[in-house]
């Protein structure tokens, strides 16, 4: 059943409601904000689905492993390391073609995607070519291209999909030569947008929008849309505003992926994905660890008659995240209902969800942009992704955020900060102040 509303407020507009029988989620909802707010709040509601395998989880294409106090890379062999495990069953590693029209279909997932971020068609990729995120949205919604013009704005996990972990993180970099840099998109079918150091924007200002907006707030009061930056590795949400502009990547095909197919399994131990093929571990076991005791727990996990069960790669991890649900907004993880999340009372004392880590190592490129340094994980936030920003305790990039950060004790992160907010004290890194955490959750996942 399809219901048509039109609902004037003093920022947005309510377009569209689509009721449709799901046992999990039931309802989507878009949402418009008027043109001074320059982002269209379409949130991920339906976030299920009763088809299987149309959510193809692509690789990380992460190959290397990593000492996690020196960073130097290592031998993948017993590590349990995301480079340990790709050529595992079923793993897709990712494979494009390009279609010789200004087009690049992803050949595991169904969906095809411009192959530029130029939108004014200059054939040069700059910041005359962000837009707002409703701009984006508008611009996708427009589109006739290539033969076709059933074009969209893509959500964070279609977005997401594209996110290649051979890439390092140019965010030490001291140079301005981009053709050094190695980017997390693969730059051999894809171009890459770089912030516009012309127009004095830092090259890690490549942040590309997406549909999927947070159901709560950014720095107290923000609304946010998650975005994929392809030049430092990261999902973080970011602030709606008629300023706030981004690189944009159409797409088409697929409209199943990125919803999820969930079932209890092994008597409720276990939630089976249908739609990705994954097995994951119902509950965390309520005990944070490193990096590396997390991949050793996993390793080491006998569950429902197992014992092939693994840390998950950060692409996995973040298949599982339900953009619909926030803390603030539904006193839950952004997790599906299914799952069980343990609670903390986090930095500021406030209850909270946990941050978990994956197998996936953020390789920082140095101050060079070519070094392979290992020393930071890959992590998924269920919870508020906090920063201390400009000198308290925010969510500055919201429950669905991926970020990084030491594997091992984070109090030795070059150029990270203390504070105490009433619960003691934390460490602090970045523009927004992000929290370093070394002791992340943990949830298992096998094939």
């Amino acid at each position: 059943m399809l219901l048509m509303l039109a609902l004037s407020a003093s920022n947005c507009s309510i377009l569209g409601l689509e009721e449709e029988s799901d046992d999990l989620e039931t309802l989507a909802i878009l949402l418009v904000a008027s043109s001074n707010s320059g982002c269209t709040y379409e949130s991920d509601s339906l976030t299920t689905t009763s088809s299987s395998g149309n959510f193809t989880v692509i690789d990380t294409a992460q190959t290397n492993c990593f000492n996690s106090s020196s960073g130097a890379t290592q031998s993948c062999s017993g590590t349990g390391q995301d480079g340990a495990y790709n050529s595992l069953a079923n793993t897709k590693q990712p494979s494009y073609t390009s279609n010789g029209n200004g087009t690049v279909s992803d050949n595991h997932t169904g969906l095809t995607w411009t192959a530029s971020p130029d939108t004014n068609g200059d054939s040069t990729v700059n910041v005359s070519d962000k837009l707002t995120q409703l701009g984006a949205y508008n611009y996708c919604a427009s589109l006739s291209y290539a033969g076709a013009e059933d074009w969209r704005l893509p959500t964070i996990k279609e977005l997401y999909s594209l996110m290649d972990f051979r890439g390092k993180d140019p965010s030490g970099y001291t140079g301005t030569d981009t053709s050094v840099l190695t980017p997390f998109i693969d730059d051999t079918y894809f171009t890459v947008g770089y912030g516009d150091q012309d127009a004095g924007e830092r090259i890690i200002d490549g942040q590309y929008a997406t549909t999927s907006v947070y159901r709560g707030q950014v720095f107290d009061s923000d609304s946010a849309m998650f975005g994929v930056n392809f030049v430092d590795g990261r999902i973080k949400g970011y602030p709606c505003t008629s300023s706030q502009t981004f690189y944009v990547q159409c797409v088409r095909g697929n409209t199943e992926y990125g919803k999820n197919n969930f079932r209890l399994t092994d008597s409720g131990t276990t939630v089976t994905d249908d739609a990705t093929g994954l097995v994951w571990q119902q509950a965390d076991d309520g005990t944070t660890r490193t990096y590396d005791s997390a991949i050793s727990y996993c390793e080491n996990l006998s569950l429902a008659g197992k014992t092939d069960w693994r840390l998950p790669n950060i692409k996995e991890l973040n298949s599982i995240v339900d953009y619909s649900r926030a803390p603030d907004t539904d006193s839950s993880a952004a997790l599906n209902s299914i799952f069980s999340a343990s609670t903390f009372s986090n930095e500021e004392g406030i209850t909270d969800y946990g941050w978990y880590w994956s197998s996936t190592t953020h390789v920082s490129g140095g101050s060079n942009g070519t070094t392979n340094d290992g020393k930071n994980g890959a992590y998924q936030t269920f919870g508020r992704s906090l920063g201390y920003y400009p000198a308290e305790l925010t969510d500055v990039h919201g429950a669905g955020a991926q970020r990084s950060n030491y594997k091992l004790d984070v109090s030795t992160t070059t150029g990270a900060s203390t504070a105490n907010a009433g619960n003691g004290t934390f460490y602090y890194f970045g523009p927004q102040g992000d929290v370093l955490r070394h002791n992340n959750y943990v949830r298992c996942v096998r094939n």
